[in-house]
C-alpha cells in the first residue's frame, strides 16, 4: 500500500509558513465536502480526491496518473520540528516546501532550513509568497484564474518587478550550490529547484504549490511510499506536551505500520528506552486547529500511517521530541536494541574535553552537533533539556587546560534555577537559530583568542623601528637625550635598542610635547633619552636602530605574526636578516 506524503513546511519567521498552511487548508475547505480533511496532531492530511479539486484542470499539465493517497502537511511553528522528524538512515519528510517572503529573500532561518534539507538531502521546491505586495500587483477576481494568467495579465513594471525578485533567489541559491527556476520555466525537476511565487492572503498560486508538490511526489518518491498497513507501527516524536485531563502526551508522526490502543510501545531516549502500554489514541476533530489549545479530540481504537496521533500512556513523562516510537507486538527487548541503536546512529560523538550542549530534542541537538563537528570544534557532553548547575561544572572543568572550551550552547533551552548566567570561568550561549549560537561562539573564541594573544605580546620584546634625527640632539650623554622618528612598530618605556645587532641601549624615557607618555606609535616624532650610550660615539644623528629582541621571543612573534600589523612583520624580517649575518641559524 501507499501511504500519504510526508511534506515538511520551513522557512525564516513571517514569512507565511503558517499562513500558507492555512490558506492551503481553506481554499481545500472551500473547493471539497466538509470533513474531508483530516487534521491530524501537528499535521493535516489532504487527500488526492481534494487535491485534484483545488488544482482543477492544472495537473493535466504534468500528464501523469496518480496514485498517491495525499498529502501530509506537518503543521508545526517554525522549522526546528522538521530536525525532529527523523528516521533511521535520515529524514521522515519525503520532501518539504519551504517558505521565503520574495520581497525579503533569505534570511537567516531560511539558511539554516537549507542546511538542513541538504544535509538530509530532502527534495525540495520554494513558496516564494507575498507576490500580492509587489507596488501595483493586480490580484485576480479569486474565480479560479490561474497564476500564470495573473502575472500575464500584471503590467510590464510588475512583471519585471517579480523576474527581478526571482532571480535575487535564483542567485542565492545558486551561491549554495542549487540550481533553481521559476516552476513554469523549469527544464529538468531532477537538477533544478522550483520557485512558486503564490500569497498565502489572497490564494495565488496555492493551486500551483500544491500541483508542484504532488506530481513531483508522484513521480520520484512512489517507490518510497510503500508500507505494510498491519506491520508494527513506526514514528517520530513530534512533541511532548501536558493536556488537561489527560496528563504527559506525545505527538507522533506515524510513517510505516499501525498503531492500536492497547499496544506495547518502545520509546527512544539518550539512555535506556521506555516500555509502555498506549492508554489511548486520539485524534483531533475534522478541521480543529492543533495549535487551538481549546481544540477537541477523539478517541480512536487504531490508526495506520502516515498520520499523526496524540498518544496518552503511563510513564512517558521523560520522553523527548525526536525520538523513535515503535510498537512491540511480540519481541519487546528486540525492538528496544532496534530502538537504541538508531538512537546511537545520531551523530553526537562526544570527546573528553569540549564544549557542552543541551537543546530541546534529538533533532535539534543532532544538528548543534554537526555544525560545531563542522567547526572543528570538540563536544564534551550533550543532553536533551534546560542547562542546570552541573552543565556548567562540566564546562568548567575545561578551563584550566583550554578556556576557549569552558562553554555550554542552549539551543531552544532555558537556564534551570539553580544556574546562572553570571557564572564564572564559564561562557553560556543560548538562543532558537543554531546559526546564531555558532556564529557567536566563534566570535567569542576569537575575541577571546586575540586578547590571550594581546597578553602573550604585552611579555614579549615587540618589533620597532626608530632614526635619530641629527638636527634633534637635546644632550649628548648621561642621558642622551635626541628627537626620533618611529618609523614601525611601538616604541615602549625600556625597549631594548641595537644597532647592527649589538644591543647599545634601551629607551629610558619618551616625551611628546614635553609630556611623559609610556609609549610612540608608528609615526610619531618624539624626543627620547637613551642610557649607557654618547651621542657621537656609540650613537650618531640617522642612525636607525631596532628593538633588540632576544631569540626566544623572535620565534614567538613569528608564531604570533598573524596579530602584528605588515609593518611590524616586515621590522622582525628585517632584524632576522641582521642577526643572521653572524650566526645563520638565529631564530630558526
Amino acid at each position: 500500500m501507499l501511504r500519504s506524503v510526508i511534506c515538511a513546511v520551513l522557512g525564516h519567521v513571517d514569512h507565511g509558513k503558517s499562513s500558507i498552511l492555512d490558506k492551503i487548508r481553506g481554499t481545500a475547505i472551500v473547493r471539497s465536502e466538509p470533513g474531508q480533511i483530516t487534521q491530524s496532531i501537528g499535521a493535516s492530511i489532504i487527500p488526492l480526491d481534494v487535491i485534484q479539486k483545488v488544482c482543477g484542470s492544472l495537473l493535466s499539465t504534468v500528464n501523469m496518473s496518480f496514485t498517491i493517497p495525499g498529502l501530509l502537511f506537518i503543521d508545526t511553528p517554525g522549522h526546528a520540528a522538521f530536525t525532529n522528524l527523523r528516521k533511521r538512515g535520515g529524514n521522515l519528510a519525503d520532501i518539504a516546501i519551504l517558505v521565503v517572503d520574495i520581497n525579503e529573500g533569505f534570511k537567516p532561518q531560511t539558511l539554516e532550513a537549507i542546511d538542513i534539507l541538504k544535509h538530509y538531502k530532502t527534495p525540495f521546491i520554494i513558496a516564494a509568497n507575498k507576490a500580492d505586495i509587489i507596488s501595483g500587483w493586480r490580484a485576480s477576481d479569486g474565480s479560479g484564474c490561474s497564476l500564470m494568467k495573473t502575472i500575464s495579465e500584471q503590467s510590464d513594471n510588475v512583471k519585471q518587478e517579480l523576474d527581478t525578485k526571482l532571480y535575487k533567489l535564483v542567485a542565492s541559491l545558486s551561491g549554495m550550490e542549487f540550481d533553481s527556476e521559476r516552476f513554469d520555466r523549469v527544464d529538468d525537476y531532477t537538477k533544478q529547484i522550483a520557485i512558486v511565487p503564490c500569497s498565502a492572503k489572497s490564494g495565488e498560486g496555492i493551486p500551483e504549490l500544491l500541483m508542484v508538490i504532488s506530481g513531483l511526489a508522484q513521480k520520484f518518491l512512489e517507490e518510497k511510499l510503500h508500507y505494510t498497513a498491519q506491520g508494527p507501527a513506526k514514528g517520530t516524536i513530534l512533541e511532548v506536551k501536558k493536556d488537561k485531563g489527560l496528563g504527559t502526551t506525545l505527538d507522533v508522526i506515524l510513517y510505516d505500520g499501525t498503531l492500536r490502543k492497547d499496544d506495547v510501545i518502545v520509546i527512544g531516549t539518550l539512555g535506556e528506552p521506555i516500555t509502555t502500554k498506549v492508554k489511548a489514541l486520539f485524534e483531533p476533530m475534522p478541521l480543529a486547529e492543533m495549535r487551538d489549545k481549546k481544540a477537541k479530540f477523539k478517541p480512536v481504537k487504531q490508526v495506520s500511517a502516515a498520520a499523526g496521533v496524540k498518544i496518552s500512556a503511563i510513564g512517558i513523562e521523560t520522553a523527548v521530541a525526536g525520538m523513535p516510537v515503535r510498537s512491540a507486538k511480540e519481541n519487546v527487548e528486540k525492538t528496544k536494541e532496534a530502538i537504541m541503536h538508531e538512537v546511537e546512529e545520531v551523530a553526537l560523538e562526544t570527546t573528553p574535553k569540549g564544549v557542552v550542549v543541551k537543546a530541546d530534542s534529538l533533532g535539534s541537538l543532532e544538528a548543534v552537533v554537526r555544525l560545531l563537528k563542522e567547526k572543528e570544534i570538540p563536544v564534551k557532553k550533550v543532553s536533551i533539556g534546560n542547562i542546570n548547575h552541573k552543565d556548567i561544572l562540566d564546562a568548567r572543568s575545561n578551563y584550566e587546560e583550554d578556556p576557549l572550551l569552558s562553554v555550554v550552547m542552549g539551543f531552544n533551552v532555558e537556564l534551570s534555577e539553580d544556574a546562572s548566567h553570571d557564572e564564572e570561568d564559564v561562557k553560556i550561549i543560548t538562543g532558537d537559530v543554531i546559526y546564531n549560537i555558532i556564529d557567536r561562539l566563534e566570535k567569542w573564541r576569537d575575541e577571546e583568542r586575540k586578547k590571550q594573544q594581546q597578553k602573550e605580546l604585552a611579555i614579549l620584546i615587540t618589533p620597532c623601528k626608530i632614526r635619530l634625527l641629527k638636527e634633534y640632539v637635546f644632550r649628548q650623554s648621561n642621558p642622551a637625550v635626541v628627537g626620533v622618528d618611529v618609523e614601525g612598530g611601538t616604541l615602549r618605556v625600556d625597549t631594548p635598542l641595537m644597532k647592527e645587532g649589538k644591543q647599545i641601549t634601551s629607551a629610558r624615557s619618551i616625551q611628546l610635547e614635553k609630556e611623559s607618555i609610556s609609549s610612540a606609535e608608528a609615526g610619531s616624532r618624539v624626543a627620547v633619552s637613551f642610557d649607557r650610550v654618547m651621542v657621537g660615539r656609540q650613537i650618531n644623528g640617522g642612525d636607525v636602530l631596532y628593538s633588540a629582541i632576544p631569540e626566544d621571543d623572535f620565534r614567538k612573534l613569528k608564531a604570533l605574526k598573524k596579530y602584528l600589523s605588515p609593518i611590524e612583520v616586515e621590522i622582525i624580517k628585517e632584524i632576522a636578516l641582521i642577526m643572521r649575518k653572524e650566526n645563520p641559524l638565529w631564530g630558526v
